[in-house]
């Protein structure tokens, strides 16, 4: 019963940053971020945000930054949006594994024309 609690706060927690990012938070350095997932911990004292960031290695490591500065602007806002006991600490973390399926991709695609070119 408890797991299916962390779930839905989960759930709701990717929902209101998601709209936070998109809409609330004005820093330049804030790039195009999908929040991919997150994951609470089974107290709900800590939340990881998964993150995917369009751009080079700069325009991640400086959405990042952004998104670290508005910490705590986001986790006030979601303390005011969500009603919970406790507002969890929240962590941002990347999320590779959009970039790792989108290399499986190419590797599959490659690996395809090498066969046709071969035929």
């Amino acid at each position: 019963m408890a797991n299916v609690r962390v779930h839905r706060v989960a759930e709701q927690i990717k929902k209101e940053v998601s709209q936070l990012i998109q809409n609330e938070i004005k820093d330049p350095r804030i790039g195009f971020i999908t929040v991919t997932d997150v994951e609470v911990t089974g107290d709900l004292q800590q939340a990881t945000i998964f993150i995917s960031i369009l751009g080079n290695d700069s325009q991640k490591q400086d959405s990042l930054d952004g998104l670290k500065k508005a910490q705590g602007f986001i986790r006030r806002e979601l303390g005011r949006r969500i009603r919970l006991r406790h507002t969890p600490e929240i962590v941002f973390s990347f999320d590779s594994s959009i970039e790792y399926g989108n290399k499986i991709e190419r590797i599959l695609s490659d690996i395809k024309t090498d066969i046709l070119n071969e035929d």
